[in-house]
């Protein structure tokens, strides 16, 4: 690129491998519920707040009309400009799908580091944001930028949705199988192209793939139960769905599908520390039998822009485990 660098290189991770980790994020807004409505309150306005660590805020306006509001936004994952504002965007957007909502608007959200990178540059950015805005029919009003050390980018997206027919990480059942609209594995592949330049462009198309329809499949089937996977990992968010709903989840090691090239991202030691921190703090909770490094390391990594985690068969994914009664560990790894 013509300022010398690669994008990736300004900013210290990559996706969502910078969310803070969850550990510590639960012990800084732990008791810091909702200042009107009740967070979890079913006779409130605030139908999904704080407490079960859900997708998205959910607030009811009208009857059965519900209001799903969300915010995203992280640092480089790839050095082409354009995709990583679709990515972003895609990610952002998930949220909203990941409620059984659907995305109305959205407002850009951009840091900047103005006299080190190109602005154009920015408007690349932008342009990714705008282009899959588009593809969501989803509105796009502007937004809010700063001159930062670190470009960072993503959305504020505000969705609508059914009160009645949300989907939440807090209502799984025992019995129920989980299906998972995308391959894992994103978070390696982007940690060996910021490491080395690659290009994966297989991960590229899954990252920018919007949850669209996995969400109307979810709920055309009769789903109450999901959760996206992205920066906590696989293992971290249906650690967080388990928990709030009160079961365990098993997981079959097997059929979890992977992006190509993963596996081998794993082995040549390209695994981020956002990955390393998710499985650390799942392991007290998990039973990984005789699942090996790799295996942990894959079910943990930190996703960007990942799939649909759904507490019921989806047409088209693969059935990775399944929901069982409350025992001793949250997750087990078969």
């Amino acid at each position: 690129m013509r300022f010398g660098r690669r994008l990736t290189q300004y900013a210290h991770g990559g996706g969502c491998a910078c969310k803070i980790p969850p550990g510590e994020l639960e012990e800084v807004v732990a008791g810091l519920g909702a200042a009107a409505g009740g967070d979890g309150d079913a006779d409130g306005d605030l139908l999904v707040g704080l407490d079960s660590g859900d997708d998205a805020a959910v607030v009811r306006i009208s009857g059965d009309t519900a209001v799903v509001a969300t915010a995203d936004f992280f640092t480089p994952v790839v050095d082409d400009p354009y995709d990583w504002g679709r990515i972003a965007a895609a990610n952002a957007l998930s949220d909203v799908y990941a409620m059984g909502g659907r995305p109305l608007v959205a407002v850009n959200l951009l840091a900047w580091p103005r006299e080190v990178l190109p602005f154009e540059l920015a408007r690349e950015v932008l342009r990714g944001g705008r282009d899959v805005a588009v593809l969501a029919e989803c509105h796009l009003g502007g937004g809010h930028s700063v001159d930062d050390l670190e470009p960072k980018y993503g959305m504020a997206v505000t969705g609508i949705a059914e009160a009645g027919r949300l989907l939440r990480n807090d209502r799984g059942r025992a019995g129920v199988p989980l299906s998972l609209t995308k391959p894992l594995g994103l978070g390696v592949l982007n940690n060996r192209h910021k490491a080395t330049g690659e290009v994966f462009e297989q991960a590229v198309a899954v990252m920018t793939e919007l949850n669209r329809d996995a969400a109307a499949a979810a709920l055309k089937a009769g789903a109450a139960c999901a959760t996206d996977v992205t920066g906590f990992g696989l293992l971290g968010h249906l650690h967080k769905l388990a928990r709030a709903s009160g079961v365990s989840a098993v997981i079959d090691a097997g059929a979890v599908p992977y992006v190509d090239g993963a596996r081998e991202a794993v082995r040549d030691g390209f695994v981020s520390g956002g990955t390393r921190r998710n499985l650390d703090w799942v392991a007290p909770h998990t039973d990984f039998g005789s699942a090996g490094e790799e295996t942990r390391l894959l079910l943990a990594d930190a996703q960007t822009s990942g799939g649909l985690l759904v507490a019921g068969e989806v047409p088209g994914a693969p059935i990775v485990g399944e929901l069982v009664a409350a025992g001793d560990r949250s997750l087990v790894v078969r």
